[in-house]
């Protein structure tokens, strides 16, 4: 196809492509679906070579957020049967994370539920940082606590954080179909905030909620703006008890169809597969392993991903390997010599001019279900797996081994 040779020749160079570009990858048939993968593995190899980035989350504080966001279980009003606890206390979250660490990953997460960390949440955080940071001094930890307010950033990354994830999730012309306690533009500031304090920025989104083709097409669009070093696709995972749980439009065509996107607009960017991947993928996700190179190993926040062990399995079994500690993630022109990490100096993702996100004007509709709207009709709802929606019951915040 033309199309693909086209986007590879683009990846390579760094050069964004076009709108329309992106929207004809996204409505490739079944039929074109294997030419679509190899092409963006193309770009993924390039870049990347055949290394896979395992990343392991520690859910620090679950449930009880103020926040509404429809997608989460964690939400104000959910009645999604979760783990609910407090602030893990440092020692209980290293020892959490060394679970992670012993099974390959290179990077811990730290997330919080609510809507921002106070001051004294920063501090709690540090000394998490500092807890994991004794056991392991060569691992990556990103933190995500939610809008940050000025300062923050900067105590975080002096604490010993190397990243801060913040998604934009959908497209701002949706978001306040998903959300009415913050808005897009408080969720872009706290990306530009980690940017601005030297932390490795960590933004991207939930597929899977009703949006459109365009809606897809912007969110992506206006990460490469951003500039986000690692862009996590999230497959949303249809909680019982929440407003989505009737939202099941996803196929795992449809989701690699998201990813080659995904890496065609943002080529030299750590493209991790995230949650949901077992809910859509499914025995798809060996295919998935060529278009992004970044995965999380074993559970999630509030769900039970795969086994750790089948995560290894299927890397190894694929043709790839995982990225050692001492391996740096990203290209060389993404972190320039002497700057460390989290520089942003040289152009990387986001150097296409004028690569910021769509407005839907005139695009209003009604939301049954808790839907989002786009400029098209939302794909037609697939056959619900809630078979594979496991709530999380071991790991952090219990007394059981965690998964990994």
């Amino acid at each position: 196809m033309d199309l693909l040779n086209t986007l590879v020749e683009k990846g390579l160079r760094r050069e964004l492509p076009s709108r329309d570009e992106a929207l004809a990858v996204l409505a490739t048939s079944d039929d074109e679906l294997l030419d679509v993968v190899a092409a963006a593995g193309r770009l993924r190899r390039h870049w990347f070579g055949r290394r896979v980035k395992l990343n392991y989350l520690v859910n620090l504080k679950s449930g009880l957020c103020p926040e509404d966001c429809s997608y989460c279980s964690q939400r104000l009003g959910s009645k999604a049967e979760i783990l609910k606890y407090t602030w893990l206390k440092p020692d209980e979250a290293s020892q959490a994370a060394a679970a992670g660490l012993a099974g390959g990953a290179k990077r811990v997460c730290l997330v919080a539920s609510g809507r921002g960390p106070t001051d004294r949440d920063v501090d709690r955080v540090s000394d998490t940082i500092k807890a994991i940071k004794d056991q392991n001094e060569a691992v990556e930890v990103c933190a995500c606590l939610g809008l940050l307010s000025d300062g923050q950033a900067e105590r975080l990354r002096e604490a010993g954080a190397d990243a801060y994830n913040h998604n934009l999730n959908t497209s701002e012309g949706t978001y306040g179909d998903i959300t009415t306690t913050h808005t897009y533009a408080d969720r872009v500031d706290t990306v530009q905030k980690a940017h601005a304090a030297g932390l490795s920025a960590c933004s991207g989104l939930i597929a899977g909620m009703g949006e459109s083709d365009e809606d897809l097409v912007d969110v992506v669009y206006a990460l490469r703006a951003l500039d986000p070093d690692s862009v996590p696709v999230n497959f949303l995972i249809p909680f019982e008890g929440t407003p989505l749980a009737k939202e099941w439009n996803l196929t795992p065509q449809r989701c690699l169809r998201i990813l080659a996107m995904v890496r065609f607009v943002c080529p030299d960017a750590e493209v991790r597969i995230a949650g949901g991947r077992e809910v859509h993928l499914r025995s798809m996700q060996p295919l998935a392993l060529h278009l992004a190179n970044s995965i999380f190993l074993g559970d999630y926040l509030t769900s039970e991903g795969q086994a750790g062990k089948a995560d290894l399995d299927m890397i190894a079994d694929a043709g790839f390997e995982v990225e050692g500690a001492g391996e740096v993630t990203l290209p060389e022109h993404r972190v320039p010599a002497g700057a460390g990490r989290g520089s942003h100096a040289s152009a990387g993702c986001g150097s296409g001019e004028g690569a910021g996100c769509g407005s839907h004007e005139g695009a209003g509709c009604s939301h049954e279900d808790g839907g989002v709207c786009g400029s098209t009709a939302a794909p037609q709802v697939n056959e619900a797996r809630t078979d594979l929606v496991a709530v999380r019951r071991r790991g952090a915040g219990t007394e059981l081994a965690p998964n990994a």
